[in-house]
């Protein structure tokens, strides 16, 4: 059963940077109406730095953030201050404080509530353990086992979808590292349970010797305790995404299957630099015996 903070969670999303755009919409329209106002000015800090976090994503987009996303931060607060002064010296109307406290709390929620899972306490991926066997889908709905893959170090990267700006991000910096990583004869897995064709369609832009699996309706997601129930934005489903999806999740395997290394991160803008994963597999091939590897 899907708990109603998973969907309030999705609609924040969705609700808040559009919410956003129209207050940096609304102040520019009030500039240019009315002229110069500290808190027509303060709005516009507010709103533009959360319109150019969200834009930022899409248009550039990158693997990893700052936790708490220092500069745009910085901004709001002075769009806070600059909501300050004006109340002291010329007064605010009802609407324009209101879209103040909105975006301000908004902000808060993004951080504190939105950006964070829960407890991502998780003995079945524990480093040393063995990676237990589960099943994915190919291209061709083929049935796959985890197991196949014995033999060689592994990477199973579990990206929430394309339209996840980081998780592409993610993918193309491991992407760049493909030499060194079939140097090392590493198989890099990487498993969304996005539609097929969304899955083809990534495979087919970087022609590469990964592995791009399916995880059909998140049972390895479930299996492994990395479900996220309603974990894309409301209204990502007219595009073809199930609802649900999978919390962001490395996981590194030796040849013999069993974890040495494992990445739940707590925060989804704060994700693994690509040398990590090198810099393990390395340790494991050349020190096999050590005992967590």
């Amino acid at each position: 059963m899907k708990s109603l903070e998973s969907i309030l969670r999705s609609l924040f999303i969705s609700v808040f940077p559009f919410t956003g755009l129209l207050a940096l919409v609304y102040g520019i329209v009030q500039f240019s109406k009315w002229g110069f106002s500290w808190g027509i000015l303060g709005m516009v800090f507010i709103s533009a730095a959360i319109v150019t976090l969200f834009a930022g994503l899409f248009i550039k987009p990158r693997a990893r953030t700052d936790e708490n996303l220092k500069l745009f931060s910085l901004g709001i607060a002075i769009g806070v201050l600059f909501g300050i002064v004006a109340l002291l010296t010329q007064g605010m109307d009802l609407y324009l404080t209101s879209l103040y406290l909105v975006l301000f709390i908004g902000w808060i929620l993004y951080l504190k509530w939105y950006s964070k899972f829960n407890d991502r306490t998780n003995e079945t991926l524990k480093v040393g353990n063995q990676l237990v066997e589960f099943q994915l889908e190919n291209s061709q709905k083929e049935k796959i086992s985890s197991a196949s893959y014995l033999g060689n170090p592994s990477i199973f990267l579990f990206y929430r979808g394309n339209w996840c700006p980081l998780c592409m991000a993610q993918i193309k910096e491991i992407a760049d590292q493909y030499k060194e990583l079939d140097k090392l004869g590493v198989n890099t897995v990487l498993i969304s349970p996005q539609p097929h064709k969304q899955t083809k369609g990534l495979a087919d832009k970087f022609k590469l010797g990964f592995h791009f699996l399916v995880d059909h309706k998140n049972k390895v997601a479930k299996q492994l305790g990395i479900f996220a129930a309603n974990g894309i934005p409301a209204g990502f489903q007219v595009l073809g995404y199930d609802s649900d999806t999978v919390m962001p999740t490395v996981v590194i395997t030796n040849k013999d299957g069993k974890i040495i290394f494992a990445d739940l991160t707590d925060n989804y803008r704060v994700r693994p630099e690509p040398e990590t994963f090198l810099k393990i597999i390395r340790e494991s091939i050349q020190r096999p015996h050590l005992p967590n590897s």
